[in-house]
């Protein structure tokens, strides 16, 4: 239409038209999505569920479809130092890691509100539980064994999340000083008793060795006299100021034999 002015205007139709293509190609677009790789779409409509999706490109309905986003990948929980009284009364700060992924996205977005969270505090108070059943020696020498036992706990406690707890690994335990010292000083009795014992058993078979050597030498005159004679010779390669000349016993015998006869006459 031509107004005065040389201006054309559209028709009142027109305009409703193009502002009707406007919205709804922005409620197309408001409604398109893409999910990684790693991720899902949980969808609700309507509030209700829907399933999961991805990954991929694809279409909300807007307003009546939302979507909750929920990541596949493997989470690291550090979980906190906790304060544990173990078995045998003593108190230890233990620190542990959790590895857990969602395997069910429809579980962890409807059974529990934050399964992040919730999963934090399962392993906390899981630690402190299965640290405060064990005795100190055994959170000290038996990591594997508490391991698995913390594993399988957490896991069953967050499988009706659709939660997989992979590992879980004790990181550290720290004791109390007064403790250290102690078992520093048993570590260094122990250690003193071993030294011992290896020292007794050296003596007992050079002891027993030498038994057999003299043994033999019993049997042969000619071996002691050999064996006197080394003696004298690695004594005499010291250079030494005094050399010590043994007397061989049969000289002895031979002077108490000399010695009968004469009483005999």
């Amino acid at each position: 239409m031509l107004i005065s002015n040389g201006v054309y205007l559209f028709p009142m139709v027109d305009l409703v038209l193009v502002g009707i293509v406007i919205v709804v190609a922005l409620f197309i677009f408001s409604g398109i999505r893409v999910v990684k790789e790693y991720e899902r779409g949980v969808i609700f409509r309507l509030g209700r569920l829907v399933g999961a999706r991805g990954p991929g490109l694809f279409f909300v309905i807007p307003i009546l479809e939302n979507m909750n986003i929920v990541d596949l990948r493997t989470v690291t929980y550090d979980v906190p130092a906790q304060e544990v009284v173990t078995r045998d009364n003593v108190t230890v700060r233990v620190n542990a890691v959790v590895y857990y992924r969602v395997v069910e996205p429809e579980k962890a977005v409807t059974e529990v509100y934050d399964f992040r969270y919730a999963t934090a505090q399962i392993a906390q108070t899981t630690l402190r539980s299965v640290i405060g059943q064990a005795e100190l020696d055994e959170v000290l020498s038996e990591r594997e064994k508490l391991n698995v036992e913390l594993q399988q706990i957490i896991d069953e406690a967050t499988n009706p999340w659709g939660i997989k707890v992979s590992a879980v690994e004790i990181k550290d335990v720290e004791l109390p000083k007064e403790m250290q010292r102690a078992m520093a000083m048993q570590a260094e009795a122990e250690r003193e008793r071993r030294a011992k014992v290896i020292r007794a058993d050296g003596e007992l078979q050079a002891a027993m060795k030498l038994k057999d050597a003299s043994t033999i030498m019993m049997e042969s005159k000619g071996a002691m006299m050999l064996r006197i004679l080394q003696t004298i010779n690695e004594a005499a390669s010291d250079q030494a100021t005094k050399i010590v000349f043994p007397i061989p016993i049969e000289i002895l015998e031979y002077f108490k034999l000399a010695a009968k006869e004469e009483k005999k006459e």
